[in-house]
C-alpha cells in the first residue's frame, strides 16, 4: 500500500464507524429490520481498527499483511458508498413522509392498493440485497484474517507532535535561537545577501539545495530574521512555493507583502505592473521556499517585475532539484549535507529532553542516541522524534521507537521519522491530518 493510502485508511475507518452510528442511519435501519446487520458491521469495524496500527507496520515486511490492508482500503471505500446510498435513500423517504400531511385527501381517493405500490422502493431494495451481502461476506473475511496474519491490537500512548514540520506550507517564522551546525552556511548566504553585485542591473539570486528534511527552510529562515540583514532591505517576502509554481498566485503574494494586500482578481499583467512599480529603487528580498518544478520560461515571466529594483536585491530559493538550483541561479547553488552525529544529538536531545531528566533517566540518552544515527543526519528527523519523545519517560516507549520495523520501509519518499510520527498520532488527529491531505 502507498504509504499516503495508509494515512488516509485509519482515519476512514473512525469516519465509517460515525457513520454507522448516526442517527440517520440507524433509524433507517430500524424500520428496515437490519439494524442487527448495522450492529455488527460496527462491531467488526471496532475489531479491525483495534489492530490497524501493528498492520500498518508489519505491512512493511509482510506481503500478505500488505495485501490485507489493500484489500480492506478497497472495502472501506465500497462500504462508504452503499452507505451513502442508504442515507440518500433516507432523505427520500424523509421528504415523502413530509409532503403526505398536504396530500392526504388526495391520497383518500386512490384504491389501496395503488397506495401501497412503491416500486423505487422496491427496486432499491432489491439491489441493496446483493451488496449487504458482499459487504457481510468481505467483512468477515478480513476479521477472519486478523489472527491468520498474527494482527495484535497495539496499546500504545499516543501524544500530538507539536513540533513537527507540517509540509507543504512555510512560513518566515522560527523558533530557533541557534542553528546546529549551519553557522558556517549562515554566514557563507549572509555574505553573499550583503555583497553588491559587480553588474548592478543584476538580482542576486542564491539556491539552497538538499533532500528534504536536511534543513533548507530552517537556514533560509535563520538568514532571512537576522537583524543585519533586515537592517539591509527596504523589503522582505518569504513565499513558499511547493510543486506547483503558480506565476499569478506567487505574484499576488509578493504584491501582498509590498503593497498590503493580494490585489484582488486583477490580471497577471496588472499585477505584475503593480509589483513593478511598487519595487522600482528598492533593495528587497525575496525567498521562494520549497520549489519543486519550474520551467525556465515559467521563471522569467515570475522575476520580470524585480529587475527595476535597486541594486543589491537577492532572490534566494530553496529547492531538493540542483538542476532546477543551477537554472534559477546566479551563483553556485549552496549544497547543504547531512550533520554530524554530534549536531543531530544535540537537536534531539533540545526537544525529547524538555519535560525529561536525563539524570533520573540514565539508559533514555544511549537508547537516544542509537536512535539519532538512524536519523541519517537529518535535523528534521532529529527534531521530529525528539517531539514525539519529550512527554514519554519510560524506557520501553524509547525502545519501541528504536526497534520499530517502520525505519526498514523502502521505496518511500515519507522519511521514516515523520511515519513514525504519525504512528503515534491519536485517531482524531490522524482523522484531521487525513482531511489536511486531501484539500
Amino acid at each position: 500500500m502507498a504509504g499516503v493510502g495508509e494515512i488516509f485508511l485509519g482515519a476512514f475507518v473512525q469516519v465509517l464507524l460515525q457513520k454507522l452510528a448516526s442517527d440517520k442511519i440507524l433509524n433507517f435501519f430500524r424500520r428496515d429490520r437490519i439494524h442487527t446487520q448495522v450492529m455488527n458491521w460496527e462491531k467488526t469495524l471496532r475489531e479491525i481498527r483495534a489492530v490497524l496500527d501493528d498492520a500498518e507496520e508489519k505491512q512493511i515486511t509482510n506481503n500478505l499483511v500488505n495485501l490485507w490492508l489493500e484489500e480492506l482500503q478497497d472495502l472501506a471505500y465500497d462500504l462508504d458508498d452503499l452507505l451513502d446510498e442508504f442515507s440518500t435513500e433516507a432523505l427520500r423517504h424523509k421528504l415523502i413522509e413530509n409532503s403526505q400531511s398536504s396530500t392526504n385527501k388526495v391520497r383518500a381517493l386512490i384504491p389501496t392498493c395503488c397506495a401501497c405500490f412503491n416500486p423505487g422502493g422496491d427496486i432499491f431494495y432489491f439491489k441493496m440485497r446483493s451488496k449487504i451481502k458482499d459487504i457481510n461476506t468481505r467483512l468477515q473475511d478480513k476479521s477472519k484474517q486478523i489472527s491468520t496474519l498474527g494482527l495484535q491490537m497495539v496499546n500504545i500512548s499516543r501524544m500530538p507532535i507539536q513540533d513537527q514540520e507540517r509540509q507543504p506550507t512555510t512560513t518566515s517564522a522560527t523558533n530557533e535561537s541557534h542553528i546546529h551546525g549551519r553557522e558556517k552556511s549562515k554566514r557563507e548566504i549572509i555574505n553573499l545577501l550583503l555583497r553588491e553585485e559587480s553588474d548592478h542591473n543584476k538580482i542576486g539570486i542564491i539556491p539552497i539545495t538538499g533532500m528534504g528534511g536536511i534543513g533548507k527552510t530552517t537556514l533560509a529562515q535563520v538568514v532571512y530574521n537576522d537583524e543585519v540583514v533586515k537592517k539591509h532591505f527596504d523589503l522582505k517576502a518569504w513565499i513558499c512555493v511547493s510543486d506547483n509554481f503558480d506565476i499569478m498566485r506567487i505574484t499576488k503574494e509578493i504584491a501582498g507583502y509590498v503593497l498590503g494586500d493580494s490585489s484582488g482578481s486583477k490580471t497577471l499583467d496588472q499585477v505584475q505592473d503593480q509589483l513593478k512599480n511598487a519595487l522600482a529603487g528598492k533593495k528587497f528580498l525575496i525567498v521562494l521556499d520549497d520549489v519543486w518544478d519550474v520551467k525556465y520560461n515559467e521563471w522569467n515571466i515570475l522575476k520580470s517585475p524585480f529587475r527595476d529594483g535597486a541594486p543589491g536585491c537577492k532572490v534566494i530559493v530553496t529547492t531538493r532539484d540542483r538542476e532546477v538550483a543551477s537554472m534559477m541561479g546566479t551563483v553556485q547553488y549552496h549544497a547543504l549535507e547531512c550533520l554530524p552525529h554530534e549536531e543531530c544529538w544535540s537537536i534531539f536531545a533540545q526537544h525529547a529532553f524538555q519535560n525529561i531528566s536525563m539524570k533520573t533517566n540514565p539508559n533514555l540518552e544511549s537508547i537516544g542516541h542509537e536512535i539519532v544515527k538512524k536519523c541519517g543526519g537529518l535535523p528534521l528527523a532529529a527534531r521530529t522524534l525528539g517531539g514525539l519523545l519529550k512527554s514519554k519517560p519510560r524506557e520501553i516507549e524509547w525502545k519501541n521507537v528504536l526497534n520499530t520495523k517502520i525505519w526498514e520501509l523502502k521505496g518511500s519518499d515519507i522519511l521514516p521519522a515523520l511515519r513514525l510520527s504519525y504512528h503515534y498520532l491519536p485517531p482524531h488527529l490522524k482523522q484531521c491530518f487525513a482531511y489536511c491531505a486531501i484539500l
